[in-house]
């Protein structure tokens, strides 16, 4: 099967390079600690869209993720817990309940990881805008499969570094069987500093893909999309930080590959969006333009398809304004809170967002 990015991922990862401090370290090894962490997120969005291309939800629940950290040398870490996700109102106990297992294996700034993946980013501003399991942005990847799927499991590749800042990641979401296809999505969104200077490079794209070869239950389907930005980041007196970022996007969307000359399967977009910090307060913009914009798990706001099944054309256009604050602040615990109006055509709509996460450590014992 074709599959673009994730043989390149898998390549990447099985030549990426272990130091030998990790295989033979030599002499006495010092204590490492044992940590039971704790990973929460509580979460209510409600989006009050009434619209041709998106109907409003409303989600309230907590996810979160009970663990225990076991250092196996000074360069793996071996994790192993549960997930759950609940939906309040839900007579479920849980919508989704996952075991947590993953081994994660560090050199320098690089952390590749196999099992459960880090998801939900968090750089430490309320931006509801970038809020989705890997920080996409949204004609890639709506934010919300941060709280409908928070839980996902795979490899990844992150590097964080001043040169260098990436995420690259495989995620397996269902399995080939006789009632349906196989489902997997891959993606990677990369950030590239030019020296001292205000300014950046980024990339980023996003694969979905269903197919497999045990049973052929449905179409073999693809949806790809993604392109290079440019990011400035000038010093502003008065402001703790500001941000604009424009990206040139491309995507090809095939629904079946045994349909030739889809007229709707190649789209493109320009995605502009600012965003300024200060004191805790984030206000942001965003504007965007795409034609014949087809994505699987982007965000519909953004896309060409309206809700009957129709496709938009020639040009659609988006707008969003978003004003979000960071209400209390403490060690492992923050409270955000955002409101947002959103134009859709000529569309007018609003939503709003509150989020709540805790992350803690407790030292169980040393080994």
């Amino acid at each position: 099967m074709r599959r673009f990015l994730a043989p390149v991922l898998l390549i990447a990862c099985a030549l990426w390079p272990v130091p030998a401090g990790a295989q033979d370290p030599g002499g006495d090894e010092p204590k490492r600690e044992v940590t039971l962490v704790t990973d929460f997120l509580l979460y209510a969005d409600n989006t009050e869209f009434f619209n041709p291309f998106r109907d409003g939800e409303t989600l309230f629940g907590a996810a979160g993720t009970l663990a225990v950290n076991l250092p196996l040398s000074d360069y793996a870490t071996l994790r192993g817990g549960v997930f759950l996700n609940h939906r309040y109102g839900s007579e479920r106990f849980a919508e989704r309940a996952r075991p947590v297992i993953s081994l994660s294996v560090r050199s320098g700034a690089s952390t590749f990881t196999i099992g459960t993946l880090h998801t939900v980013p968090d750089d430490g501003a309320p931006a509801p805008d970038l809020t989705g399991p890997h920080g996409l942005l949204p004609p890639l990847q709506v934010e919300t499969l941060a709280f409908t799927r928070p839980n996902e499991g795979g490899v990844q590749w992150q590097v964080d570094s001043d040169r260098l800042e990436q995420d690259a990641w495989i995620n397996w979401q269902r399995l080939n069987t006789a009632e349906h296809r196989e489902r997997f999505d891959a993606g990677v969104r990369g950030r590239v500093p030019v020296g001292d200077l205000p300014i950046a490079f980024g990339y980023q794209f996003h694969h979905t893909h269903e197919g497999g070869q045990l049973f052929d239950t449905g179409p073999v389907r693809d949806s790809l999309a993604g392109g290079p930005g440019v990011i400035l980041e000038p010093p502003i007196d008065g402001l703790d930080s500001l941000t604009i970022d424009t990206y040139v996007l491309l995507s090809k969307h095939v629904a079946d590959r045994t349909v030739q000359d889809d007229p709707n399967e190649h789209g493109h977009g320009v995605f502009f969006r600012a965003a300024a910090v200060k004191n805790g307060w984030r206000g942001h913009f965003i504007f965007w333009s795409g034609c014949l914009w087809l994505k699987d798990e982007g965000d519909p706001n953004y896309g060409s398809r309206r809700q009957d099944g129709t496709v938009f054309r020639p040009t659609r256009h988006y707008g969003e304004v978003g004003l979000a604050r960071t209400f209390y602040e403490a060690d492992g615990v923050t409270l955000d809170g955002a409101l947002r109006f959103h134009r859709i055509e000529r569309d007018y709509d609003y939503s709003f967002r509150i989020l709540a996460r805790i992350d803690t450590a407790f030292l169980l014992f040393r080994r």
